[in-house]
C-alpha cells in the first residue's frame, strides 16, 4: 500500500481568466514542489463565481462559459502534468450553462460532474445536472459534488456507492447573508461547512476533499475552510477562514480498510427499511 499526498485549496479567484490561470499555475506549482499528487482548487476557480444569490444576480454577466473539450481546459491539463487536479467552472454546453468541477491529468479530462443541487437564485444562472458518479484515476476512484450537493446525504452515498474511495467537494460556500458574525471563524454557515464535510466523510467512510473560495466577491465573503477529512470524520488538515492550502498524506487503501473493518456502514446498509409512511410508488 502506498501513501498519498493530496491538497485541498482555499484561494479567491475572479472574472479575470488570465489571474485565475497565474493563480492556478502558483498553486499547482506550490503543491507539485510539497509532492501532492491530488489538488482540488475552488468551485468557479476559472472565471470566479457570482456576485450574489440575490435579485441582482441578473445585472452580472457572470462566470465566461467554457467547453469541456475546449482549450482553457486543455490549458489546465497541461499545468497538472502528472498531477491529478479537480477544478471548477462555468461549463457551456449547447443552449445551456452549468456549474461544473472537471478532473484533468496531463492526459486529458478524466471526470466531469454538473452541479445537481442549486440554493437560493442560483438556478437564474445555470442548469441543473442530473447524477453523481465516480471515476477511476491515477491516484484512485474519485467522486466529485459542488458545494450545496454536500447538504444532501444521498449525493455522497451515491459516490461512495459506485466505488467513490476519495470524495472531492468543491465550493463557492459564503458566510451566513443574515446576521453574519463579526468573526467569520464564529460564524454558523462556517459552522454547517464543516459539519457537512465530516458528517460525509465518516458516514460513507470515505477520504474527503474540501476546497473552497476564500475571501470576498460581489456580496459574498467565503468562509474558506479547505481541510482534508479522513473516513473516522477527524480532520487531517485545515487553512481556517484565510486563504491557504490544506496537505495531508495517507495511504488511502488501508484507511478505508481500517475504518471498514468492524462497522462497514456501506456494507451494513438496510435499503429495505428505508421507506416511510408517506411514500407514493410510482
Amino acid at each position: 500500500m502506498t501513501a498519498l499526498r493530496m491538497a485541498a485549496v482555499a484561494a479567491e479567484f475572479g472574472r479575470d481568466l488570465e489571474e485565475d490561470f497565474a493563480i492556478a499555475e502558483r498553486l499547482i506549482g506550490q503543491a507539485r514542489g510539497q509532492g501532492v499528487r491530488l489538488l482540488a482548487l475552488p468551485e468557479a476557480c476559472l472565471g470566479g463565481y457570482l456576485l450574489s444569490l440575490d435579485d441582482e444576480t441578473a445585472l452580472d454577466a457572470g462566470p465566461p462559459a467554457l467547453a469541456l473539450d475546449g482549450p482553457e481546459i486543455r490549458r489546465l491539463a497541461s499545468l497538472a502534468g502528472e498531477m491529478t487536479i479537480v477544478a471548477g467552472y462555468c461549463e457551456a454546453a449547447g443552449e445551456s450553462r452549468y456549474n461544473s468541477v472537471v478532473c484533468v491529468s496531463g492526459d486529458g479530462v478524466l471526470g466531469n460532474h454538473r452541479k445537481v443541487h442549486q440554493p437560493l437564485g442560483e438556478d437564474a444562472s445555470y442548469a441543473s445536472g442530473d447524477r453523481f458518479h465516480a471515476f477511476d484515476t491515477p491516484v484512485g476512484r474519485i467522486g466529485m459534488m459542488i458545494c450545496y450537493d454536500k447538504a444532501f446525504p444521498e449525493s455522497a452515498r451515491a459516490l461512495a456507492l459506485d466505488g467513490a474511495e476519495i470524495g472531492v467537494c468543491v465550493s463557492a460556500w459564503p458566510g451566513a447573508r443574515t446576521s453574519p458574525a463579526a468573526d467569520l471563524a464564529q460564524d454558523r454557515w462556517k459552522r454547517r461547512f464543516d459539519l457537512f464535510d465530516r458528517a460525509r466523510a465518516l458516514e460513507n467512510q470515505i477520504v474527503w476533499l474540501s476546497a473552497n473560495q476564500a475571501g470576498t466577491f460581489g456580496s459574498l465573503r467565503f468562509v474558506g475552510s479547505a481541510k482534508v477529512v479522513d473516513p473516522g470524520g477527524d480532520i487531517l488538515a485545515d487553512t481556517g477562514v484565510q486563504a491557504g492550502v490544506a496537505v495531508a498524506e495517507l495511504d488511502v487503501a488501508r484507511a478505508l480498510q481500517t475504518a471498514r473493518r468492524s462497522m462497514g456502514h456501506l456494507r451494513d446498509r438496510r435499503p429495505d427499511t428505508y421507506t416511510y409512511a408517506g411514500a407514493v410508488t410510482a
